[in-house]
């Protein structure tokens, strides 16, 4: 008879690693659960920390003269320009080992180039802002679109992998804007002499550096040329021929308020000023549709932001457009401003003789070069009771 064997008792499974042990596989912390979600949403975070670095820099944006602003941008192109010039000498060398460097090195030479494209972001979006409240859009749209195009380059994955030679262009762009508004703060005025001064401040450090490959590097001149000097002097002369033009902006002159009125009174308390336009049209500063009656003047009351210690000039030119025809200069009116007050220098024009019709008035330096501008139309109408709205400057 065939007996019945009990089947032989299952295995134990083994037991499982507690938490405790040294080989047990940890949970992914916040710093590699934040790396991953990176790296699959890459172009979405890229694109939000974009826009969203350069609404915080508006945001915080703070006086062309704070001292803490112009400690950050040297700091910044300092640092910028170190890490450039340490890749610039590791080309030609073999490739380290990273894996046995010590950590801090190790996460140096993995990220030096996001941190340099980070540091000229953060850079590039700044000037963007400085050079754009020192004129008009239209005026200054061409030098506004380089550094607009150069900012969002900056962001793009397939430019982080280029060559020195872009990465110089970027750091040479940098290095002129900051000469170009650093300048102006120092010398207490703005104009073409002060412009070249700037320009030759900005190539200082390019030239420092050129003189010491020469002395120190031989066998690095053409690399040099090629990397650090040609992208520079193309940069320069971009500068100097929109300059030439009157695209760049009078930097760090600004206009902050400009408009139009019917009166403009300085009392104790600030500078009175009369319109008939409502308030809640807060788009309009004054009569842009200006109203007048017999014995009316216009004025153009205007804040400008100028540095502390800044004295200087500007020219307010009045322009009228008859019908069919191009705008006509009808006035130039100079006006001395100082600098320092937080608000800004106040002043203004005043013109009692006048046409009807389309009217423009630009606040100018003493090159011509436009800082800001208004633009309104005249209607005579009958003389009649009225009462002015009365905002404080």
């Amino acid at each position: 008879m065939t007996q019945l064997q009990a089947p032989p008792p299952e295995a134990p499974p083994p037991s499982q690693p507690s938490a405790s042990q040294g080989d047990a596989p940890l949970a992914p912390g916040l710093a590699q659960r934040l790396i991953r979600y990176y790296e699959r949403h890459e172009r979405t975070v890229d694109i939000l920390a974009f826009v969203g670095g350069f609404l915080f820099d508006i945001v915080t944006l703070s006086r062309v003269d704070a001292w803490t602003s112009m400690l950050q941008q040297l700091a910044y192109l300092t640092l910028i320009s170190a890490v450039l010039l340490q890749m610039f000498a590791d080309e030609g060398r073999p490739p380290r080992d990273l894996a046995a460097l010590a950590r801090v090195k190790r996460l140096y030479f993995e990220y030096r180039t996001p941190i340099v494209h980070f540091f000229l972001g953060s850079l590039l979006s700044l000037y963007t802002l400085f050079f754009f409240k020192s004129s008009s859009l239209l005026v200054s749209f061409a030098f506004l679109l380089l550094l607009v195009a150069a900012l969002v380059i900056n962001e793009w994955k397939r430019f982080k992998a280029r060559g020195l030679a872009f990465k110089f262009v970027l750091l040479s762009l940098c290095l002129l804007s900051f000469a170009a508004v650093i300048v102006p703060v120092f010398v207490g005025s703005v104009g073409t002499a002060v412009f070249l001064l700037s320009m030759a401040v900005g190539s200082a450090p390019v030239l420092i550096v050129d003189h010491w490959i020469r002395k120190r590097a031989q066998q690095r001149v053409a690399q040099a040329r090629r990397q650090i000097i040609v992208p520079f002097g193309i940069v320069l002369a971009a500068f100097l021929a929109l300059y030439l033009f009157r695209l760049i902006p009078p930097v760090p002159l600004s206009i902050p308020f400009i408009g139009v009125y019917h009166g403009v009174e300085k009392t104790s308390a600030g500078y009175r000023l009369l319109h008939e336009e409502p308030r809640w049209r807060f788009w309009q500063h004054g009569d842009q549709h200006f109203l007048a009656q017999p014995g009316d003047k216009v004025y153009v009351f205007f804040r400008i932001f100028s540095p502390t210690r800044f004295s200087d000039q500007v020219t307010m030119r009045w322009f009228w457009k008859p019908k069919g025809r191009g705008w006509m200069l009808q006035d130039a009116i100079p006006i001395a401003i100082v600098g320092g007050r937080a608000e800004g220098f106040r002043g203004y024009g005043v013109k009692s003789n006048y046409q009807p019709g389309d009217w423009k008035v630009q606040v100018e330096t003493t090159d011509a070069r436009e800082i800001g501008r208004v633009y309104f139309n005249v209607e005579p109408v009958p003389e009649a009771q009225r009462e002015f709205e009365v905002s404080l400057q």
